[in-house]
């Protein structure tokens, strides 16, 4: 490919229907070092910090662009993420997603509320595109997409399903501390982030619209789990639907705030110098839902994901079952404990509401369930080992 800046724009008007891939080497790169320039219509480059300087090293030398690398197969990506010289991380959207896009708008939120356990926000690439006559995402016929999103790149750094299974394999819980503080940060950050336009946020919610969806979850899960797994999870569900309950009642006084929606430890970053945060992109599995909900949410996720960390490192370390059970009840509770000293420690006790986190991490139970049977029919193993420690 020759990487003139004509052949990048051309290209890119097709990445809908041929998105990037391997194949593309050098075109990232290209693109970084075009960002510093304005860029041609239809695409249009939203800043939301400066790009740092990158250096052309000797295998860049036959392309006059900086090198670039992607992160290989063996790391699990909806989308398709290139590093461009060991400073820049371009995560290309596959498919783009149509604007208004959360992840833009909350990354330039906590990078102005001075969190800095993410990774630098620089750019978002958009493009209006033809669409179908009279789409309602903007002008008749057209729509803006958002193709990529730029941010600095973290040295070292490994997921949580790579890090946190070593933890458990070791039987370390110390940095369950770490997660709590990091979270109940993140959420005081995203507790002063308001929609552009006027939106409940009183905490009292719609009677019933938790519980709703959180039972269509449990019978979405009970009709997709065959077998002895199936005829287990039945025999739970009116333990299961008794453990919803307190959904189905008008919210207490926590406010509704914009919550990650997506929190578990696949989502938390540990590289050289700490932890940061990624995808703010919200929930793929979950069809509507809503920015603004209890910071419960998100905590209920990222413990229940602890327990699934659990339940990978006896499937794939050989840790025996007691001790990994033992390991996340301890890591759970030394998070959730961290998490309450933090709110409280900073004046904000009133965004955790209690009440709601059993009944949240059953219905993420039930939903690990219906991904497992729509996606990944192997990680079924996990969301049900976690449920037969609940109910033995």
């Amino acid at each position: 490919m020759l990487l003139n800046p004509d052949s990048i724009w051309d290209r890119l008007i097709s990445v809908g229907e041929n998105p990037l891939t391997q194949r593309d080497r050098g075109l990232t790169a290209a693109l970084v070092a075009s960002l510093a320039d304005d860029v041609p219509a239809p695409f249009a480059v939203r800043r939301l910090g400066p790009l740092p300087s990158l250096s052309h090293g000797e295998a860049a030398a036959d392309t006059g662009v900086p090198a670039e690398r992607d992160f290989g197969e063996h790391v699990d990506q909806t989308n398709y993420s290139v590093v461009v010289s060991d400073r820049v991380v371009v995560k290309w959207l596959t498919p783009p997603a149509p604007l208004p896009h959360p992840a833009p708008d909350v990354l330039a939120h906590l990078a102005a509320s001075g969190f800095e356990e993410i990774a630098p926000p620089y750019a978002a690439l958009t493009l209006r595109e033809k669409s179908g006559a009279g789409d309602a995402a903007g002008a008749a016929g057209e729509r803006e997409v958002l193709l990529a999103l730029v941010t600095g790149y973290l040295p070292e750094a490994r997921d949580g399903w790579e890090w946190c299974v070593d933890e458990a394999e070791a039987g370390r819980t110390s940095f369950a501390r770490d997660l709590g503080r990091l979270t109940a940060d993140l959420h005081i950050a995203l507790s002063t982030f308001r929609p552009p336009a006027p939106t409940d946020l009183t905490g009292t919610g719609e009677p019933g619209g938790y519980g709703t969806r959180a039972e269509q979850a449990l019978r979405e899960a009970l009709a997709l789990t065959d077998g002895e797994d199936g005829a287990w999870l039945a025999a739970r569900e009116a333990a299961l639907r008794q453990e919803l309950e307190p959904l189905h009642r008008p919210l207490g006084p926590a406010p509704l705030i914009r919550i990650h929606g997506d929190l578990h430890v696949g989502q938390i970053l540990r590289w050289r110098d700490g932890y940061a945060v990624i995808d703010f992109d919200g929930n793929p599995t979950v069809t509507g839902a809503e920015a603004y909900q209890p910071a419960a949410r998100d905590v209920a996720q990222l413990a229940t994901s602890l327990e699934h960390v659990a339940q990978v490192a006896v499937r794939r370390r050989g840790t025996p079952p007691g001790h990994a059970a033992r390991w996340a009840r301890e890591t759970r509770a030394a998070m959730l404990s961290a998490y309450r000293r933090r709110l409280a420690g900073r004046g904000r006790p009133e965004l955790l509401d209690e009440a709601l986190l059993r009944p949240f991490e059953v219905e993420q139970e039930c939903r690990e369930l219906v991904y497992a049977a729509r996606h990944l029919p192997r990680w079924r193993y996990a969301p049900m080992g976690v449920l037969r420690t609940w109910y033995p």
